[in-house]
């Protein structure tokens, strides 16, 4: 395991001040991506820890709980190691369905209240909603974290796939940390409206899907409980199509010493510093030796004609098929909003 690699960085202006160039999201340590093990999940929390990573990316919704109770043990005894972001409001059944979300005052509170006992916890380091409940304004939800805030039992606030207008008014009820979002080289929609008001009201990010959820990296899905089966980009002509560009970065990686997947995070990376946005990666590594090729990405340095390089060969329309299918795009408020400053 490469051992304290790891360069420090603030996540946003008013955010954690010395946050780890790449942070563990550790979803897939609960399902999410077919079978998973406990023991190597908490390995992997250790390894990260180890080498230097200090943020921690969960949602109280992974595994309806497991999620947060595997992290609560892996961090026993090293707690103050780790800044914690937890996602919350996202409502399941007990089938494992999702069935809404829940942005309202009061359930801020519930909600908090059972994460920090499964967390072990006194304190939440970032906590945002997953997404955007319709029903309820977002003043309405970032006024009851920020009484959570004045508390202590939250230290900053985050958000989680909202769009401009959104981000501008949660920021105006209470300075906002970093969003949460997707982005990667086949996912570039937040780089037109959301990346500059990010850096004009300096707000951080936390990229997810780097990897595009191991799809640059030629990983596929495992089977029908991994959700990445019911993906538009995995199935079908577009599964084909994309493999065409995950072969093309397969070999500008080999020509640059390294993997497809360090090039796709180091390219998120160079990226963010070229956007002038604070930019923490977030790697859903589930075992060690994931990690480790992952924070071989820190050994990269992308010069400007190497992200040139990239972006041609990967231009971002060239993917076939949207992140999520369309009943989910059309719960993003990330989407929504894009798609009103187009028309």
């Amino acid at each position: 395991m490469t051992a304290n690699i790891l360069s420090s960085t603030r996540l946003g202006f008013r955010g954690p001040q010395s946050v780890s160039a790449i942070g563990l999201g550790a979803m897939g340590m609960s399902g999410m991506y077919g079978a998973h093990d406990e023991a190597q999940g908490i390995a992997t929390i250790h390894a990260a820890l180890d080498a230097g990573v200090n943020l921690v990316d969960t949602g109280d919704f992974y595994g309806m709980g497991h999620n947060e109770m595997l992290i609560g043990r892996a961090l026993k005894g090293r707690r103050d190691e780790a800044l914690i972001s937890v996602k919350f409001g996202a409502l399941r059944d007990p089938s494992a369905g999702w069935i809404g979300m829940d942005g309202r005052p009061a359930a801020v509170k519930n909600f908090l209240a059972y994460t920090l006992q499964r967390l072990g916890t006194d304190h939440i380091d970032i906590y945002r909603i997953a997404r955007l409940d319709p029903n309820v304004p977002i003043e309405d939800t970032i006024g009851a974290m920020a009484d959570m805030v004045k508390a202590g039992y939250v230290r900053h606030i985050g958000l989680s796939e909202v769009g401009a207008q959104t981000i501008r008014k949660a920021h105006a009820v209470h300075p906002i940390s970093d969003l949460q979002i997707e982005y990667s080289l086949v996912s570039r929609g937040p780089e037109a409206e959301i990346f500059p008001v990010l850096k004009q009201l300096g707000i951080g990010v936390t990229p997810y899907g780097v990897l595009s959820r191991g799809l640059l990296s030629g990983s596929k899905p495992t089977g029908p409980g991994d959700f990445r089966a019911h993906l538009p980009r995995f199935t079908g002509d577009n599964a084909l199509k994309n493999q065409q560009l995950v072969d093309v970065l397969h070999q500008l990686a080999a020509g640059m010493g390294a993997t497809a997947s360090q090039v796709a995070i180091a390219w998120v990376i160079a990226r963010g510093k070229a956007l002038g946005v604070d930019m923490v990666a977030l790697v859903g590594s589930r075992k060690p030796a994931q990690l480790d090729e992952a924070l071989g990405a820190l050994k990269l340095e992308l010069s400007a004609e190497d992200l040139q390089r990239i972006e041609a060969a990967l231009p971002a329309d060239a993917v076939a098929g949207t992140r999520y299918d369309a009943y989910q795009m059309g719960h993003l408020d990330s989407e929504k909003q894009a798609k009103i400053q187009v028309k």
